[in-house]
């Protein structure tokens, strides 16, 4: 076949070596004609001129690049491959409509080329928290002894993983925890899970999709299909509308989750206990201890609600597949955060330090702000469109302070003035990366002993940063600095 792959990063670099390999013949095209791109021709180009992972024995990958035009579909292409991140209304595409030629995704190329033996998919979704499930979710299935592994949207190119299916010897994996975001199950359209979860849904992406309704049904493609359980936010109707409007297997049941008491066929919490009511033998009457909420990430403090709910979605999840209730309690003692989400910095003269950069909406950063009773907020950045006003009116009773930071500050200072004008709030009116530290000392100046210094943006980071973990690192920073004066 003759492949055109839309895109020259992460994904489409692998989905070109990936297919290359099979021996299709594989064009990559990318608008950008920078160093960056370059670079990355030159070392696909090479690896094609080398026989690729043959070792240039066997049959030879065949790859092309062509930069600085994204937008015309090369002669001959019989399928086109998109890297996420293109927009369905990019011409490349328009043109592949009228030629009748496909476009899919990495995600749909790796689950058509799964073998007959091939792992299970356990699936993931949702606005935010996605990484941090699928990650817990992964711990879990190791603890049970699980040959598995945590891919898609989390990092790991899932159409290398599938192609690495007990190559070379290895032990094949039983099972797979998914990260799939959005896009990527746009272009999925034959994906079709064990079990899957939405773990919530909120305005985002929403210059991609089009619309809310359409980012709704994006994300709802993640039960369709689904075999055993499609798992949904109890506190969230519209993931259960989602599950209700799906195309499952017969036999396929709806797990909920929920931050309350459970009800039958859902997961809860009692009295500081994660508690199973859908996969044990009477639901309507019996009740499984799976953990206790303090094995969520132990050591890094009380965890937050919204982590919680993350850690019963993982846990339904993989009782649905089968694993029993100890491994759920091991898996999530075993498990540790990433940086920069709910991350405990320091404690400093009574003031707890907290960061949580990975806050880059709206929907994130009330689930954050959520987690403490008093708080000096350092918010602000790129907004992407959003609005604050919500935001804002639901968190105001917690707010000790607030310090804005980043280009789009104004829009959440003016949110402030109309929900929480008696709220104190620093305007720093720069946007260097230094800003970081004098943001972190005026909200310690703000703060008072028993309060929390939480780092929630709201915002993207590149007005200020290359990327949230350099904001986040700039704000542990800080807080390490007033420590090394203060002892």
């Amino acid at each position: 076949m003759h492949i055109t792959v839309a895109g020259l990063g992460v994904s489409g670099s692998s989905a070109a070596r990936a297919l290359a390999g099979l021996g299709a013949q594989v064009t990559v095209v990318d608008g950008g004609d920078g160093d960056k791109q370059r670079a990355a021709a030159a070392e696909l180009e090479e690896w094609a001129a080398t026989g690729g992972d043959s070792g240039g024995a066997g049959r030879r990958a065949g790859i092309t690049v062509r930069l600085g035009d994204g937008d015309t579909l090369p002669e001959g292409t019989d399928l086109v491959v998109t890297s996420p991140g293109w927009k369905p209304d990019s011409p490349l595409f328009a043109a592949a409509a009228a030629a009748g030629v496909d476009v899919v995704g990495d995600v749909e190329i790796a689950w058509r080329l799964r073998g007959p033996d091939a792992a299970a998919w356990l699936g993931v979704t949702g606005t935010n928290g996605k990484t941090t499930t699928v990650r817990m979710l992964a711990s879990i299935l190791e603890a049970e002894g699980l040959h598995t592994m945590a891919v898609g949207n989390i990092g790991t190119p899932i159409i290398d993983v599938v192609l690495g299916q007990g190559k070379d010897g290895a032990r094949p994996y039983d099972v797979l925890a998914v990260e799939l975001s959005s896009y990527q199950l746009h272009w999925a359209p034959s994906l079709r899970a064990h079990s899957a979860a939405v773990l919530n849904l909120a305005p985002d992406h929403l210059d991609w999709h089009g619309s809310m309704q359409a980012y709704a049904a994006d994300k709802g493609r993640i039960y369709e299909g689904n075999t055993v359980a499609c798992v949904y936010n109890v506190a969230d109707k519209a993931t259960e509308e989602l599950v209700r409007a799906a195309d499952v297997e017969e036999g396929c049941r709806a797990i909920g989750f929920t931050l309350g008491t459970p009800g039958p066929s859902q997961l809860g919490v009692v009295e500081g206990l994660l508690v199973d009511r859908a996969f044990v033998e009477n639901r309507q009457k019996q009740a499984q201890e799976l953990a206790e909420v303090s094995d969520i990430a132990p050591g890094s403090g009380t965890p937050a609600p919204h982590n919680i709910a993350n850690a019963l979605a993982a846990a339904a999840l993989a009782r649905a597949f089968g694993v029993r209730p100890a491994a759920v309690r091991d898996g999530l003692r075993a498990f540790h955060p990433d940086a920069h989400r709910i991350q405990h910095i320091a404690d400093v003269d009574g003031v707890t330090y907290i960061d949580d950069s990975k806050a880059t909406n709206t929907h994130a950063t009330e689930a954050s702000l959520a987690a403490y009773e008093h708080i000096v907020w350092i918010a602000g950045g790129l907004a992407k469109g959003a609005t604050f006003d919500e935001l804002v009116q639901k968190s105001a009773a917690r707010l000790r302070g607030v310090v804005l930071i980043g280009a789009d500050r104004a829009l959440i200072r003016e949110a402030l003035a109309r929900h929480a004008p008696e709220v104190p709030v620093v305007d720093l009116d720069r946007t260097d990366t230094g800003a970081m530290s004098q943001a972190v000392r005026e909200a310690t100046r703000l703060a008072e002993p028993g309060d929390t210094v939480l780092l929630a943006p709201a915002c993207a980071s590149m007005d200020m940063f290359v990327n949230y973990n350099k904001r986040g690192d700039a704000f542990a920073d800080a807080v390490r600095e007033l420590t090394a004066r203060d002892h």
